[in-house]
């Protein structure tokens, strides 16, 4: 298969110190918007002919493996991505909570959580093939892929991911958060789909109280955590659905 051409390892950091540098006053005064989400689909290894032809090899109860990634050289003010490639690896839980995987845990027909950490994972991320491998190292049956997709916007103007935010702008606008928490869950040994989650969650504040960069990111951060029990609460429906198609059926 052929993988989309991989951006260049510092192409984020050029991107935001050519803003920096745009701007006299640097960044001290201003708030970066977190990077962008990945696009779950891109990152398949197959085709959609190829998806119908995959088939389920889990055995059940499951081990599941369970990973946040994020889009190209991703950095936000508590995480930043690891790897190069399509996509990077978030292991830093800046949102997830104890008790959200302790949910996931105690789901039926589900033998473990396993995270994957940067020792099981290649520096290049091409696909889904790279993580499955990685899983395929702890032993685990399943894999969970989530991705936040976080967006600012004021009035009419969407900030999209990298954006300078100057702090304190607009006094008398109204600004939005918007974080959309998405996940896959993949069959380790064929790559076969099982479901799909996802969940939204919406914050908004007057732009004038801005006025630091904490300020602006424990928005974001409380959108995140929403959005993410929120998730854990869809996945768990989305699991309901799975047992029940496939839990009684031999592997």
């Amino acid at each position: 298969m052929n993988h989309p051409p991989t951006p260049p390892r510092n192409a984020p950091a050029i991107a935001l110190a050519a803003l920096c540098g745009a701007l006299t006053a640097g960044c001290a005064n201003r708030y970066v918007t977190p990077g962008a989400a990945v696009n779950l689909q891109a990152i398949s290894e197959y085709s959609i002919r190829e998806k119908f032809a995959t088939r389920p090899a889990s055995p059940f109860p499951a081990r599941i493996a369970v990973v946040r990634v994020q889009g190209p050289g991703y950095y936000s003010h508590t995480a930043h991505g690891h790897g190069q490639g399509n996509f990077t690896v978030v292991t830093a839980r800046d949102v997830e909570k104890d008790e959200h995987f302790d949910k996931l845990a105690a789901l039926p027909h589900v033998a473990g959580l396993a995270s994957l950490n940067r020792l099981l994972l290649p520096d290049e991320l091409h696909g889904v093939k790279d993580l499955r491998a990685a899983s395929a190292g702890l032993h685990a049956d399943m894999l969970l892929l989530y991705t936040f997709d976080t967006a600012f916007r004021v009035k009419d103007h969407d900030l999209g991911p990298l954006t300078l935010i100057t702090l304190g702008f607009l006094p008398n606008k109204r600004a939005y958060v918007t974080t959309t928490a998405s996940a896959v869950l993949y069959d380790v040994r064929t790559g076969h789909i099982y479901g799909l989650a996802e969940a939204t969650s919406r914050t908004s504040h007057l732009a004038g109280t801005w006025t630091t960069q904490d300020v602006i990111d424990n928005a974001r951060l409380d959108t995140e955590k929403d959005a993410f029990a929120k998730l854990v609460d869809q996945f768990a429906l989305t699991w309901a659905g799975v047992c029940k198609e496939y839990a009684a059926k031999p592997a």
